[in-house]
């Protein structure tokens, strides 16, 4: 019987380096706050490039926690309907999932995609195809356009209740 990961180590870490980057944020923001306040041109510009960086820093740190609970909203949803992925892909000793397995059912994940493109579960089911196959960029990207996917989905959904209603 496969194991059942827990998230909680995931979740932890993922908490932790986004502690460690609000602290970061704060150290860095106040030394570019000061920078500022020293009025020298020179000392002025160094605080404003300083404070571009934590500013993106929070930028990205905020736009992988969306993505975080939109995944998880788009797992919940698919677990109702029983549109979740399947794991049962063959593992190694480590636990790690067989390389060829995976290789091998990516073509069908690809497909239904192609066969679907709209579709936002084909595009989380193929994340996860990618997931396997230790595409970690691409599995990324595909989560995103499966949350886009929905979103546009939920949108359209709420225009034609208002235009029934």
């Amino acid at each position: 019987t496969a194991r059942r990961r827990r998230p909680w180590p995931a979740l932890l870490a993922a908490a932790g380096m986004s502690l460690l980057l609000l602290l970061y944020v704060v150290v860095a923001g106040r030394g570019g706050v000061a920078l500022i306040a020293t009025g020298e041109p020179i000392a002025v510009g160094l605080g404003a490039a300083v404070l571009v960086l934590p500013a993106l820093g929070l930028w990205l740190l905020a736009r992988e926690w969306w993505l975080a609970v939109e995944v998880q909203r788009m797992a919940d949803e698919l677990a109702a309907t029983g549109g979740l992925p399947v794991d049962d892909l063959p593992r190694r000793p480590s636990g790690r999932i067989d390389r060829a397995a995976a290789d091998a059912a990516f073509p069908a994940a690809r497909a239904a995609v192609e066969a679907a493109p709209e579709d936002w579960g084909a595009w989380y089911r193929l994340a996860f195809a990618y997931d396997a196959a230790r595409d970690r960029r691409r599995a990324r990207a595909a989560l995103r356009t499966a949350a886009r996917l929905r979103r546009a989905e939920r949108r359209a959904g709420r225009r034609a209740g208002r235009a029934a209603g």
